[in-house]
């Protein structure tokens, strides 16, 4: 389990993140939803270290990521994987070879059990013989795939994406999606993920937190959502007329 608390985070005198509060629960995907410049994406750089908090706690599992030592946190990293908005492929690299990467850097495995389990993780991820082309040979929605290969190759307890769906098609997006909760629950990862996606906050969504101007606004399950009586968040959540009509139909029903 990941805790946050008290968590604040200023860039010289301006506060973007206030005294935020919040559990992320094994084995579930925890969303983090809010418009843009809520303070999403600094959040989650501060959960896995990218950022340094101004004040406050960030627990791994009871561990406080912000007092522990520099082997300290590398020994932790190890225990995390990441999707990055853009998939972030070295282009230089087969697809092979980019699942890999982690592996060939903290993995005491043998070349061969190296390349095995990055063949393991490219078929979970439906990628079947594309090891040997380069990222740049395969479509948008195949490199977040790959992205997720990369992400589990050492079998991460804790798995963070950063609008893992960000330029990409409904139904690809919905793949990825699919993906990453399979993922999650087959392999019991805590995930946490920031997304504006409403399909995937209805989708996938099974502990969300709304955050607006830097604050917690509410965090529940996405059948709570339909039933909020937070103002904020259902200015937010019902902007869209599809969502406004799937609450009213609920309220009438």
């Amino acid at each position: 389990m990941i805790e946050i608390k008290h968590l604040c985070k200023s860039f010289e005198d301006k506060d973007v993140l206030t005294d935020i509060n919040a559990v992320f629960e094994d084995g579930k995907t925890n969303l983090i939803i809010g418009q843009s410049g809520s303070g999403k994406t600094v959040l989650i750089k501060n959960i896995v270290g990218l950022l340094e908090p101004t004040s406050g706690e960030i627990l791994y599992d009871g561990r406080d990521f912000v007092t522990l030592t520099k082997k300290e946190r590398t020994l932790l990293r190890r225990e995390m994987g990441m999707i990055f908005q853009s998939a972030a492929l070295f282009d230089s690299m087969t697809v092979l070879e980019n699942v890999m990467f982690p592996l060939d850097m903290y993995s005491d495995m043998n070349e061969a059990d190296r390349i095995k389990r990055a063949e393991f993780c490219l078929a979970r991820v439906d990628l079947h013989d594309v090891g040997s082309k380069m990222p740049g040979e395969l479509s948008g929605g195949m490199q977040k795939r790959v992205a997720i290969a990369r992400a589990i190759a050492l079998n991460p307890k804790y798995l963070f994406c950063d609008e893992p769906n960000s330029g990409l098609d409904p139904k690809t997006s919905l793949v990825i999606d699919d993906l990453i909760s399979g993922i999650t629950h087959e392999f019991g990862i805590t995930t946490i993920m920031n997304t504006h996606d409403m399909n995937s906050v209805m989708g996938i969504g099974e502990n969300i937190i709304y955050i607006e101007k830097g604050r917690k606004e509410w965090q529940g399950s996405k059948d709570e959502i339909m039933t909020s009586t937070n103002e904020k968040l259902n200015s937010f959540i019902f902007a869209s007329d599809l969502f406004r009509k799937i609450k009213e139909t609920q309220t009438c029903s």
